[in-house]
């Protein structure tokens, strides 16, 4: 394999990235957007814009909104989200523990729209 063959690779593993992740941000947003519909959580759209989504969760948690603030805290951030999953879950009337599985690759994928589109 020649240096341009690496590149071109490379380059397609990149492209691939990038729209897989923009996939599950499309998704993500889409999930919370209707979990704030159907909790009657104002601006809805803010699902759309990063770091306001997480102040979103912290609308419909019912969290102030310093808590988006410790969503910004290395590390501590991975507990803050998974409480405030837990709590969005709860509100939606499904187990909080559904949360835990926001830690588990595909499962994280799976959780919100359990929980944006189930009655």
């Amino acid at each position: 394999m020649d240096n341009y063959d690496a590149e071109l690779l490379y380059g397609g593993m990149f492209f691939l990235w990038v729209v897989v992740a923009l996939v599950c941000y499309i998704w993500m947003a889409i999930c919370l957007q209707k979990i704030a519909q159907k909790t009657n959580t104002p601006n809805g759209w803010l699902a759309w814009i990063p770091i306001a989504n997480i102040y979103l969760m912290c609308m419909i948690a019912q969290k102030e909104w310093w808590w988006l603030l410790l969503c910004l805290i290395p590390y501590v951030n991975i507990v803050i989200i998974i409480i405030l999953w837990w709590k969005i879950a709860e509100i939606r009337g499904k187990p909080g523990w559904f949360a835990l599985l926001m830690l588990v690759p595909i499962a994280n994928l799976i959780i919100p729209g359990i929980i944006a589109f189930s009655d």
